[in-house]
């Protein structure tokens, strides 16, 4: 499928790949990019960090609009607690409706995703032997990135289609005028501006358009604890070997030498989150 040559209708849900589907919200006004992500697998369906309460209607709508009715959800997976991701559980749940709808995430996630008054049981993936099997043998399997950014995160891979959901991994945030879906890094400098960025909305100096790099650089030092907490996590999603990246802010990576080039570059960083600000590099304590 030629992503780049699609012509997205952001208003709809837009098809990643076989049976997975993006049904997000395109943020006119904000800086900060939510990205739900739908699997439909038969007459089953499988939601990965759900959204926001003022965002339920639009991926409700998305949702319904890729033939899937609320009560196919089996699953809502949640790679942390945020509000931008679990904030509109209850009203999942009240549409979905269903008493074998299961909440996935983790025993350090838990407590907190308790606050959003769920209905349905929470499982940790540790109890699941990090996989979730649907009924007709597709596997998801989960894996740890602890403190990237908080001590329960992990990452979601689909064997089925080779994407990897990274939650706040790979993201970034910037101007909507220059956000797209699908990252368009060919002709960008590969990473030049991460040592010496410019802040995320300037331009690159090859491509003369705002530097994604420096977009994903800005948003991952300050959600970031710190250098090796994201280091490990960047070792963990290398591990995976996926072929789409798609993080829960930003825009997703479709090719293979974007996915490498951006793991080689947060790695190399060494100003996130305190260990930055610790240096005098972007702030003081």
């Amino acid at each position: 499928m030629d992503i780049l040559g699609i012509n997205i209708d952001y208003d709809r849900p837009v098809k990643l790949a076989d049976s997975v589907y993006w049904v997000g919200f395109a943020d006119t006004e904000g800086r900060l990019q939510c990205n739900p992500y739908l699997i439909v697998d038969g007459d089953e369906a499988v939601l990965i960090d759900g959204g926001s309460r003022p965002d339920f209607s639009t991926v409700m709508r998305k949702v319904l609009q890729t033939g899937v009715t609320p009560r196919q959800i089996s699953h809502l997976i949640y790679q942390h607690y945020d509000p931008d991701l679990c904030g509109s559980i209850p009203n999942l749940e009240s549409i979905i409706g269903s008493p074998d709808l299961r909440i996935v995430s983790h025993a350090e996630n838990n407590p907190f995703i308790r606050h959003y008054a769920p209905c349905s049981p929470l499982l940790c993936i540790d109890r699941m032997e990090r996989r979730l099997t649907l009924r007709s043998g597709r596997t998801l399997r989960f894996f740890r990135t602890p403190y990237a950014h908080s001590a329960g995160s992990f990452i979601t891979y689909d064997e089925a289609t080779g994407i990897l959901f990274t939650s706040d991994l790979f993201g970034s945030a910037g101007a909507f005028n220059y956000w797209k879906l699908f990252a368009e890094m060919e002709q960008c400098c590969q990473g030049c501006q991460i040592n010496k960025p410019a802040m995320p909305d300037e331009p690159c100096e090859v491509t003369e358009a705002p530097c994604p790099w420096s977009g994903m650089h800005h948003f991952h030092r300050r959600i970031m604890p710190g250098n090796a907490q994201l280091r490990h996590a960047m070792t963990v999603v290398e591990s995976v070997g996926a072929r789409m990246v798609a993080p829960q802010h930003g825009s997703i990576l479709h090719r293979t030498a974007d996915i490498k080039a951006a793991i080689d570059a947060l790695k190399a960083m060494d100003d996130i989150g305190i260990d930055g600000m610790s240096s005098g590099r972007w702030g003081k304590l």
